[in-house]
């Protein structure tokens, strides 16, 4: 079996991307139906915050399907891991949470929609961290720098000790 790896993750993906389509559809048509059928919403609050999780679904959609010769149908590009950790998993997320937020506003109103801001405080939440981590670094590499000018003084310790460090 000649690229079994690809065909496995070809496979998985053409599942997970036709799950993701699917319940996309099933979400917005249901949103759609109760504001036409049951209680108006703010269609305008639905555009804005369902807008992210629509271009999330393309991005996902154009790295991850995979793509096959048209003469032939043979593989030619299994497509990103849709089970990747990353970018990939943060996208899902957002498509999730505005999924959520989408049922809750049209169970609860447009108050529904406040859920929504649990993705830009995520990724508040991460940038926080990660400037954490930029600032540890740079302290480091200040420190690195600051041994190699004072390694001019004497050193510390006899020789077998520096021999040693």
């Amino acid at each position: 079996m000649a690229q079994k790896a690809k065909k496995d993750r070809a496979k998985a993906n053409t599942a997970a991307l036709n799950n993701l389509h699917v319940g996309s559809a099933i979400v917005n048509l249901l949103f759609l139906a109760s504001h036409f059928l049951w209680r108006p919403r703010s269609l305008v609050l639905y555009g804005c915050l369902s807008a992210p999780a629509l271009v999330c679904e393309y991005v996902l959609e154009r790295s991850g399907r995979p793509r096959y010769d048209d003469a032939t149908r043979t593989l030619k590009s299994s497509g990103e891991d849709m089970a990747a950790a990353g970018l990939t998993e943060y996208m899902f997320d957002v498509i999730w949470v505005t999924w959520a937020s989408a049922v809750l506003a049209m169970l609860f109103g447009s108050w529904g929609w406040w859920l929504w801001a649990v993705v830009p405080a995520y990724g508040l939440y991460m940038a926080s961290g990660l400037l954490g981590f930029g600032r540890s670094q740079l302290a480091q590499m200040q420190g690195l720098q600051g041994e190699a000018a004072a390694g001019g003084a004497a050193p510390q310790g006899n020789r077998r000790q520096r021999r040693a460090a």
